[in-house]
């Protein structure tokens, strides 16, 4: 088995860090040439571990995301399923998580749900909290709902197909988004893995990618309790921006958080008014 080969040929396609995804690429293989009736070594992969691996490195060399060919991406605590229907859950969203789990909270709303990484990370830390994922995706609720059986919170998370605050009733102590930021001119620039193969519909919203923003930061002081926190994922550039938004809607105590790269990743802000029953059971 020359995995040196495999690299090379990635490599050959513009592959960023190559050697990594052939590794994750063949362990995924080998786990499924497991269940063949052949022995196998990683030295001597049997044939379903070998034809697996060839139908992976020919879609990774086509720029597919690993996650995408493999079906899964490990988030915060546990690994998510990943379909091209979802975004593919990035470590910088895991400062999002972070962030929430600073302070207690018991009713919990994620907009725009995706995979529903953000919320059932939330809940599978907090075993007294409850939470809504909305999206505007039927595909995507789906993914959401799969992880969320499988990572053993599904009694205690609901999904709805919803855009932003249409049709959500009832107040949240914490409001959480990861919302399609990229401005429209800037999606030409992105990598292949990115722009080819994830949804344009989780990813930007045209102009100058702030709409998702705008519309958050209009409606969800209504859904907030007194004292809830408001958290959502920004383009390091945008924090300024939204910092502002927030601030006309009547926002207070905002904080932009950086990711581990320094760059602006999380704006933190609450509703004004007395906390005392937020993150009450």
């Amino acid at each position: 088995m020359n995995l040196s080969r495999a690299v090379k040929v990635l490599a050959e396609k513009g592959v960023p860090d190559p050697a990594r995804d052939v590794r994750r690429l063949f362990d995924w293989a080998y786990e499924i040439g497991q269940s063949a009736p052949e022995s196998q070594s990683r030295d001597t992969p049997n044939d379903l571990t070998l034809e697996m691996f060839g139908i992976a490195l020919a879609e990774r060399a086509r720029r597919r995301p690993v996650s995408q060919i493999i079906g899964r991406r490990a988030f915060w605590r546990h690994d998510f399923a990943v379909t091209p229907d979802v975004l593919d859950p990035r470590p910088e969203t895991e400062m999002l998580v972070v962030a929430a789990l600073e302070q207690p909270f018991t009713r919990l709303l994620d907009l725009g749900t995706g995979s529903g990484c953000i919320l059932i990370s939330l809940l599978a830390d907090r075993p007294s909290a409850k939470g809504v994922g909305t999206d505007l995706s039927e595909a995507a609720l789906e993914v959401a709902l799969r992880n969320a059986r499988q990572l053993g919170v599904a009694e205690r998370a609901r999904f709805q197909r919803a855009n932003w605050f249409d049709g959500i009733a009832g107040r949240f102590d914490l409001i959480v988004s990861n919302p399609p930021y990229i401005a429209g001119a800037e999606m030409a620039g992105l990598a292949p893995e990115v722009r080819d193969w994830e949804p344009h519909l989780a990813l930007s919203p045209g102009g100058d990618g702030l709409a998702a923003y705008r519309a958050i930061a209009a409606g969800a002081g209504a859904r907030l309790m007194p004292g809830g926190r408001l958290l959502v994922e920004i383009g390091p550039t945008q924090g300024a921006s939204v910092t502002a938004l927030l601030r006309a809607a009547g926002f207070a105590a905002i904080e932009i958080r950086p990711d581990l790269d320094g760059r602006d990743r999380v704006v933190l802000a609450r509703k004004p008014g007395e906390s005392g029953d937020c993150g009450a059971t």
